[in-house]
């Protein structure tokens, strides 16, 4: 957090699903120590880049922005807004995933639209992953 940067759509979109997720204490845990940082520095301009994407007509969770998703490969409409501004930016910067395996399973598809995630755990989702999608 010290010297990183962070890409936000221009809606409140992104800060308002961390705002209904996380606390804005910045405790318990790391996630809720993220959004803290976030609301202090997200009008500073120097650790953040608004990026503007555009809602697809009768679909508020849907980004004209955002690649249509390959075949076998559903986006959570709550996943959709940071796939958007990723595509959307001009830098493409990478999406930071935590515990979410279904990203694990994106990366390939993802990465031919020029999005590329970093996961902060990836023995521990990559394991994840392998057991939800076991038959």
């Amino acid at each position: 957090m010290k010297t990183g940067h962070v890409f936000l759509d221009d809606g409140g979109r992104i800060v308002d699903e961390y705002r209904a997720n996380l606390s804005a204490k910045g405790e318990p845990g790391p996630g809720d120590l993220f959004f803290k940082w976030l609301l202090t520095h997200e009008w500073g301009g120097r650790h953040v880049t608004r990026v503007s994407i555009t809602p697809t007509d009768g679909d508020e969770e849907d980004f004209e922005e955002l690649s249509a998703p390959e075949v076998g490969t559903v986006y959570d409409p709550s996943d959709r807004k940071f796939l958007a501004v990723a595509e959307a930016s001009s830098e493409k910067p990478p999406i930071l995933q935590s515990f979410d395996s279904k990203w694990w399973g994106w990366q390939s598809a993802l990465a031919r639209h020029g999005v590329s995630i970093h996961f902060l755990c990836p023995k521990a989702i990559e394991r994840k992953h392998r057991e939800k999608m076991r038959p």
